[in-house]
């Protein structure tokens, strides 16, 4: 019964001090309440269309003008220049006037008549990846059309209809994009996003919130009263009130957010409420364990913001997880957010069960339980320290 009175004496305490402090609440309700309304309305539209694009046409023959008309007839793309020059289309490019470059060679027509293999150039602004992704696919899906057709025009003459399909695609097939059919980038990005925001929040609100104690306390992280004697019931005072707050914003983030925005939502939702218990509980207890690095309120915001986008491609989704080096991955390791984001991913997008993510979910126990201990070390060293400096004035 005492240990409840003194963990509940903590938590009230701890959110006393939450409430009174307009920058923690800043950073633990109004960011993650606002930061998922505004990613997704940012990439609601998933995918772009008539990006435009201008054409330099050097061969100029039927040939080369079906060719643009194909790439202009997809929903994607739009040709809004026919240039003379690369310097011509180049200025365009630079004005922002267009967004890619297609240059048709001289050769194009000829090249194909004798049956050698041309090339057309495509350049494109990489400052926007989804029209560099539009300008590219719809180039090479024209290309690859206009390969079939030449291919039983010229090379293997059908007598029928029927044979010339055949020939076109011997195996019939439909590409669907699983799990995301539009190939949309709101349903690629927002779900991980909307992870990583828990727990860089938590690790904000955290950070400061034990900046703050230090500068109350004389450098201290805890008050020196009856209360703060046992490491343990420091702990679980202190993370109950975000815990409590971030299983409503997880709610939120996996019922309201996807729902307003279409999301992927395959999962089920009590198999979401078991995984996200042990990702906040991991994130908790090592938003602890980093913020004994904190001095200073405002250190916490040069220590964890930074850690964003980085912690984003070291969790595989970002940035293929293959192509990541070994030592950077036992590094991703550490962090909640890797087991956390893909874990989330594959119950919401893919409607996997705990059994299909069990590496992610005994991953992020086994972090809680780390973090835990490590978190009762720390507070157990600050409450000697305490001792020792009340010892000489008795």
């Amino acid at each position: 019964m005492k240990s409840i009175l003194n963990i509940a004496q903590i938590w009230y305490n701890e959110l006393r001090c939450i409430c009174k402090d307009p920058g923690i609440l800043m950073f633990i309700l109004f960011v993650p309440f606002a930061y998922p309304l505004l990613y997704s309305y940012i990439y609601t539209n998933e995918v772009v269309n008539d990006v435009p694009v201008a054409v330099i046409d050097e061969c100029n023959n039927s040939l080369s003008r079906e060719f643009i008309r194909n790439i202009d007839a997809s929903s994607d793309v739009k040709i809004v220049a026919h240039c003379n020059s690369m310097d011509e289309a180049n200025e365009l490019l630079m004005g922002q006037k267009t967004y890619g470059i297609i240059k048709i060679p001289a050769s194009f027509s000829s090249d194909l008549y004798h049956g050698e293999q041309t090339r057309v150039g495509v350049y494109c602004d990489m400052g926007k990846m989804l029209n560099y992704k539009a300008i590219l696919l719809t180039t090479t899906n024209v290309a690859l059309a206009m390969n079939k057709d030449i291919k039983v025009e010229r090379h293997l003459p059908a007598t029928t209809q029927r044979q010339e399909e055949i020939t076109k695609m011997p195996v019939e097939y439909e590409h669907v994009p699983l799990y995301n059919p539009q190939s949309g980038f709101a349903a690629f990005l927002i779900p991980p996003v909307l992870i990583l925001i828990i727990q860089q929040t938590i690790f904000l609100g955290i950070g400061m919130s034990m900046g703050d104690s230090r500068e109350r306390n004389r450098g201290s992280v805890i008050p020196f009263n009856k209360w703060y004697k046992n490491p343990v019931h420091i702990v679980f005072g202190k993370g109950l009130p975000y815990f409590f707050l971030y299983i409503l914003i997880a709610v939120y983030m996996f019922t309201v957010v996807t729902r307003i925005f279409t999301l992927p939502q395959l999962g089920d939702y009590w198999t979401f409420i078991a995984f996200i218990v042990p990702y906040l509980l991991a994130c908790i207890f090592m938003g602890m364990v980093l913020s004994s690095l904190v001095y200073r309120r405002e250190d916490c915001i040069m220590l964890f913001v930074f850690m964003s986008v980085p912690l984003l491609f070291l969790s595989g989704l970002s940035y293929p997880g293959a192509s990541i080096p070994e030592f950077l991955k036992y590094i991703s390791y550490v962090f909640p957010s890797t087991f956390g984001t893909n874990g989330y991913v594959r119950i919401t997008a893919m409607g996997a069960s705990l059994q299909d993510v069990r590496t992610e979910y005994c991953g992020l126990w086994i972090q809680t339980g780390i973090y835990f201990v490590m978190a009762c070390l720390y507070y157990r060293h600050q409450i000697l320290n305490i001792v020792k400096k009340v010892k000489p004035t008795l």
